[in-house]
């Protein structure tokens, strides 16, 4: 995934994230429109908003959470088409994906970025 990133969207701007891409539904607390810089928000690439209050960030259930989202990204027509859509934005340049979760490792962006990778060695 030389071309696709992954950064909270609270972390400063920097001129290599190239197209900067917002995939939450919600738009995260104390941060200006300006100050994210963003290209796009993309909010079909999120897990739909029932999926999200399950998961609620509790770690102990990501990993049905991940299931969960996979399926929604594999078989929502607007999800898979996000999907797509970032995989071919990021074609030609870079593309940094921006979340609010505060976990690193227990939120949707990292499981997007799975979907991503799968699709993208088909």
């Amino acid at each position: 995934m030389k071309n696709i990133f992954l950064k909270r969207v609270y972390e400063p701007v920097d001129e290599a994230d190239g197209q900067r891409i917002l995939i939450d539904r919600l738009w995260p607390r104390g941060i200006s429109k300006e100050e994210a810089r963003l290209t796009y928000w993309l909010k079909d690439a999120a897990p739909s908003t029932e999926l999200r209050k399950w998961f609620g960030h509790l770690p102990e259930r990501f990993e049905e959470f991940q299931s969960r989202y996979l399926h929604e990204l594999r078989t929502n027509e607007q999800q898979s088409l996000a999907v797509d859509q970032i995989i071919e934005w990021s074609s030609n340049r870079p593309v940094t994906l921006l979340y609010g979760a505060k976990d690193p490792i227990h939120n949707h962006a990292q499981v997007l970025m799975e979907e991503l990778i799968f699709r993208m060695d088909k």
